[in-house]
């Protein structure tokens, strides 16, 4: 058994480790509770760890800085020369760089989320560090396509500062029609010309500025509603597996001078979000790692939270909700209303003063991150599966540069 005890104000003897009291601190009053495992199995398991793989992790380095080293001089000594893919190939081969390809094999996965499996769509990438960052790339599951062509160059320059241009907002408006007439179209008509939208026995059906009535080319494209089936709230379409919300709001300032009312069209957007522990962040003593540890527990519980003060007032942002329908079938409808998150830890060449091994060397920082931004999911774990990150009950951790 591997004790914890003092050394000195900074860092806690751990077996024949020497870890940052800021670090063990968090694990044993933040991150341990509520997981099923004990100070005493975490500890242990870290010196074992360490003690096997650190030396293989710097075996694996040395083998890589010869390989690095003899590469670099091929190419030295060939400056000025037509290069010859033949040669290059027998050289690396030669070296150990290049071996023979192996027997075909299979790889079964299991638990994994349909985000992962079966969805196709944008990624976004954040810093762990930035909480408020985090959460909104979280929180990108859904987005407004009214406020993202507003603002951007997509139809056109971006707008100058100052208020609102109804020109500006007409161009949107006629943009997102022409996109809903190539994604979710209408059986004969536009939704330019749409002046009303209902649900009647579990279909979409269009009121035209002629007075008839349309549904949609492909019906099975209508998934969901929210509010009166004869007033809706909003119109949830999917294409190709991703969702298309319609927000209809007369009393919305957009929406009343829609002949249509609708006041906003939102995308499922970003399907994951790898949130970064490597580079896009600096984290470079024990106190920043702990930092990103935090955020990424607070993440994994749904607890993470961020005061934020914009346009003069300050709010607080946190996890989304997910999103309930009436489905076509009149049946309960819940569309995740965040993205799956994976943690990707550091590259095999850094290194943390955060642990220190028995000559006083630093540990290989991607074995610490490994172990810490697990353990932290297995909060995520334990929650019911509507709540968790990963419905499937996974935990995803992208190993950079392998």
């Amino acid at each position: 058994m591997n004790e914890t005890f003092s050394i000195d104000d900074d860092m806690v003897a751990v077996g024949d480790l020497r870890v940052a009291r800021v670090l063990v601190d968090f694990v044993n009053v933040e991150a341990l509770p509520e997981t099923g495992v004990t100070e005493q199995r975490f500890w242990d398991g870290l010196v074992e760890i360490v003690d096997e793989l650190a030396p293989r992790h710097r075996d694996l380095l040395e083998v890589r800085a010869r390989f690095q080293t003899s590469i670099d001089a091929w190419h030295r000594d060939r400056t000025g020369r037509p290069h010859d893919p033949a040669a290059y190939r027998e050289f690396l081969t030669s070296i150990g760089y290049l071996v023979e390809t192996g027997a075909s094999f299979d790889i079964a996965t299991e638990n994994v989320d349909q985000e992962i499996a079966e969805m196709a769509g944008p990624q976004l990438v954040v810093p762990v560090t930035n909480a408020r960052y985090a959460l909104n790339a979280a929180n990108a599951r859904w987005g407004s396509l009214y406020d993202a062509l507003y603002g951007t160059d997509v139809v056109g320059a971006p707008p100058p500062p100052g208020p609102y241009d109804p020109a500006r907002g007409s161009q949107v408006v006629a943009w997102v029609r022409s996109f809903l007439d190539d994604v979710a179209p209408l059986d004969g008509a536009s939704y330019s010309d749409v002046v009303g939208l209902v649900v009647q026995s579990g279909t979409l059906l269009a009121t035209m500025n002629d007075g008839t009535t349309r549904g949609l080319r492909e019906p099975t494209e209508f998934v969901g509603f929210t509010g009166k089936s004869s007033a809706p709230e909003a119109i949830l379409l999917e294409h190709h597996g991703l969702a298309i919300e319609i927000v209809i709001d007369r009393e919305n300032s957009v929406g009343a001078s829609d002949a249509a009312g609708i006041a906003d069209v939102l995308l499922e957007s970003a399907l994951t979000a790898i949130v970064d522990f490597e580079d896009s962040v600096a984290t470079v003593d024990a106190s920043d790692k702990v930092h990103a540890y935090r955020n990424w527990l607070g993440l994994m519980k749904g607890d993470l939270v961020s005061d934020v003060v914009k346009g003069g007032s300050t709010f607080v942002r946190r996890l989304a909700d997910d999103r309930t329908y009436t489905a076509a079938d009149g049946s309960n409808l819940v569309k995740r209303g965040r993205s799956l998150m994976l943690a990707r830890n550091v590259g095999h060449l850094m290194t943390t003063p955060a642990v220190l091994d028995r000559d006083g060397t630093e540990v290989p920082e991607g074995i610490i991150d490994a172990i810490v931004s697990v353990l932290a999911a297995k909060h995520d774990l334990a929650r019911s599966p509507e709540q968790r990150n990963s419905p499937a009950g996974s935990v995803y951790v992208v190993k950079p540069k392998m």
